[in-house]
């Protein structure tokens, strides 16, 4: 089976699918392993690297020939049209919501793809969630980001000129990349609070020593360990509860996300008017929507002298250690598919999935010429969700 690994197109991305580190292991389980040259260098691969771990580096496209197409974020439209065969199987982040002209190509490309950032949250899938290994690296880097705008200490300090109090921050979200930020906020000597809807991130909110946000809301535990989709009417009444705790901080870290979905609004424009200047918010759910009602991917805006943060491509920023970590989930995917899977000689295609297997069911978005996800469905299907 040929796994092939092209370099990531989208401007910023500067991560990598494989690391010369997991190339071995797929060698050994019988796989043929293909790199585009120069693919890892952005992130601290060379070439030279790949090929002595087992991979063959080659220039140009070398996804023409794979069974199987391994990237980081969802493979450019075009790219799909001129060199994907049906049957193909991609494995990437695809961010189904964000990236509707990409299912389409797949979908009429006759592509099996499988997002990893669809996975259940379950124990036997912890070493494929990438959601879950980016995360991290985009939790402790928005609260870097913040630390850095921020006009402000973060730590207490008491000195011979007057005592400057820590700054307040405020983490919206209590999942990975919450937890993380957390963390490293509280490293900083941030005062930290944080809300999440479900009722089970209260205690590993207070087990990092942050105060957790009690509002008087029902609980939203979703399947699969995410939060579930909220009405309009509970969304309204969270941001009216959550409004004086968004004014009373420095720093406003949001992290709300709901896989396949456009991420809910959290923090409106009247929100970032009523802080203080000199504050920062740092969304790292822009590419998906944002958190804030202001944000706006890839660009920082200054309203009424409120810093707001749009993060792109936040966990690319540290492309080392982010490359390494989803090399790891990704080659984990792949390793069940291709142990699971019905194979043969003759087989079309020539990786068949095992729908038997919650993971697989679970993160698969299309397969034979249709869309199995079915939000990402409703969304083509809708005249005004994206291309039909």
């Amino acid at each position: 089976m040929q796994v092939a690994v092209p370099a990531e197109t989208r401007p910023g991305e500067r991560r990598v699918a494989l690391v010369p580190d997991a190339v071995p292991r797929l060698v050994q389980a019988g796989l043929v392993v293909t790199v585009e040259a120069g693919a890892g260098l952005a992130a601290y691969a060379s070439d030279r690297a790949y090929a002595d771990a087992g991979a063959e580096v080659r220039r140009g496209p070398v996804i023409d020939d794979a069974d199987v197409v391994l990237s980081v974020r969802a493979l450019d439209p075009v790219q799909v049209a001129r060199h994907v065969r049906p049957g193909t199987v991609t494995i990437s982040l695809l961010q189904p919501a964000a990236e509707l002209d990409a299912i389409v190509a797949l979908r009429d490309r006759q592509a099996t793809s499988f997002s990893l950032d669809l996975l259940p949250r379950i124990s036997r899938a912890q070493s494929m969630d990438a959601l879950s290994s980016q995360a991290l690296v985009a939790g402790y880097r928005a609260v870097l980001i913040a630390a850095d705008r921020l006009p402000r200490f973060f730590p207490l300090a008491m000195t011979a000129a007057g005592t400057i109090p820590p700054a307040v921050v405020l983490v919206l979200g209590a999942g990975v990349a919450g937890l993380q930020a957390i963390a490293t906020a509280r490293r900083l000597g941030g005062v930290v609070e944080a809300y999440d809807v479900r009722a089970a991130a209260a205690d590993e909110v207070r087990s990092l020593g942050a105060r957790f946000v009690e509002l008087e809301l029902e609980t939203q535990e979703g399947s699969g360990g995410y939060a579930k989709v909220a009405s309009e009417e509970f969304l309204a009444r969270q941001r009216e509860l959550i409004g004086r705790h968004v004014a009373a901080a420095d720093v406003v870290i949001t992290t709300a996300a709901v896989p396949g979905r456009t991420a809910p609004v959290l923090v409106t424009r009247g929100m970032v008017e009523a802080m203080r200047p000199g504050a920062v918010v740092v969304d790292l759910a822009a590419e998906t929507g944002g958190n804030c009602e202001l944000s706006v991917a890839g660009e920082e805006i200054m309203h009424g002298g409120v810093l707001v943060h749009g993060a792109r491509d936040i966990a690319s920023s540290m492309p080392d250690h982010a490359s390494r970590l989803y090399a790891r989930n990704v080659s984990e995917l792949l390793l069940l598919l291709h142990g699971g899977a019905a194979h043969g000689a003759t087989a079309a295609p020539p990786l068949v999935p095992d729908f038997g297997d919650e993971v697989v069911a679970g993160c698969c978005v299309t397969y034979g010429g249709a869309v199995r996800h079915e939000p990402t469905a409703a969304l083509l299907a809708d005249p005004g969700g994206g291309p039909a």
